[in-house]
């Protein structure tokens, strides 16, 4: 186990090398990044900030894959080595702001997909099942693949994201050059999912048991933000963001298909919600706790709100291949946002071993 500290929050365009950064606004078109103009509060010493609010991802492409058309961001040279980078709930692509450029300015061609029921993404056929089983954002993550053209890539997530690329480099691994993945082993042992465990986890996953009843669908489909905010306060204790950033992400919670994805998603998960039959064997075959066998670095953030830091050892044995964790100081559950310099490290560190 070592430490990976976050060096001081600097402002985007400084860490990628952009030239002639105004006071003012300007539009930073080589990484498709755009600014506006807006006064950042300065840092408070020792606290973690928000990254800069005035900073949106775009423009975003869409493009047919599989079940859905994903809105997806893009940046780097187009021959670089391909890193798809995935978001958690209730998160968007946002939370890779400042982790897209560090490393397209390093040559690499990151990809930013919004989730199922997130951002610009729909369903193709208004008649398909709205699925959020991990089965399901598994098999997106190797569509979206397909649809590009990537034979291979390196996987990086947290949360959702984090499962949907530990899925995909279990069931998928020559599809798979590399897994990053904040809090280990995310593929869910459905079958226990029943067995308690401590109450001071279990406190911090109230909207999970609230979301399997049909007052907590009613909730989250009448104050998606209300939701959204009490898990982003909980889940990162040390992160302080502000109003801009918040808004920036929670505007893709407006996705008509947001509440049934993520209502499905949390039933699936506790067994009480069934499957679809499209991802009834990607079920069956996650069932069995696949090992990882691609290379891979685990993550997690010290002051996780939601899941406490490890030393990985309690899932050692679920990664077959070389495996290095890294607990990351002041980082909460939101790591690439929160800690962008350590996330875009591992990643590196990762391509530089393979």
């Amino acid at each position: 186990m070592s430490d990976l500290t976050d060096a001081k929050r600097r402002r985007f365009l400084q860490t990628v090398g952009a030239a002639g950064l105004a006071a003012t606004g300007l539009v930073a078109t080589r990484l498709g990044l755009i600014e506006t103009a807006q006064a950042q509060p300065a840092p408070v010493p020792g606290q973690p900030v928000s990254s800069s609010a005035a900073i949106s991802m775009g423009p975003i492409r869409q493009v047919h894959a599989g079940a859905l058309d994903i809105g997806y961001y893009e940046a780097g040279p187009s021959d670089g080595q391909v890193v798809l980078l995935l978001h958690g709930y209730p998160y968007d692509i946002h939370s890779y702001v400042e982790v897209a450029p560090m490393l397209a300015a390093q040559g690499y061609r990151v990809i930013v997909p919004y989730l199922r029921g997130h951002g610009s993404t729909r369903f193709l056929d208004a008649a398909t099942r709205r699925a959020g089983q991990q089965g399901a954002i598994g098999a997106d993550v190797i569509a979206l693949m397909d649809a590009l053209k990537i034979p291979t890539a390196v996987l990086a997530g947290f949360d959702w994201g984090g499962r949907a690329a530990c899925v995909a480099a279990a069931l998928w691994p020559e599809r798979c050059k590399g897994l990053v993945s904040v809090n280990s082993y995310l593929i869910q042992d459905i079958a226990h999912a029943m067995t308690p465990i401590p109450a001071k986890i279990e406190s911090g996953l109230w909207y999970q048991y609230y979301f399997q009843t049909e007052r907590g669908r009613a909730g989250l489909a009448a104050d998606r933000r209300g939701v959204a905010r009490v898990i982003w306060t909980r889940n990162s204790p040390s992160w302080r963001f502000d109003e801009a950033t918040f808004e920036r992400t929670a505007m893709a919670f407006d996705n008509p298909d947001y509440v049934d994805v993520v209502i499905h998603s949390y039933r699936h998960r506790l067994g009480l919600a069934p499957g679809y039959p499209p991802y009834e064997e990607i079920e069956r075959k996650l069932a069995a706790q696949p090992v990882i066998t691609v290379p891979a670095i685990t993550l997690d953030g010290v002051a996780d709100g939601n899941y406490p830091a490890s030393d990985g050892s309690a899932t050692a044995a679920k990664f077959r291949g070389p495996r290095t964790h890294h607990r990351v100081p002041d980082a909460g559950h939101n790591l690439p946002q929160e800690a962008p310099r350590a996330f875009a490290d591992a990643v590196m560190e990762l391509v530089r071993a393979g």
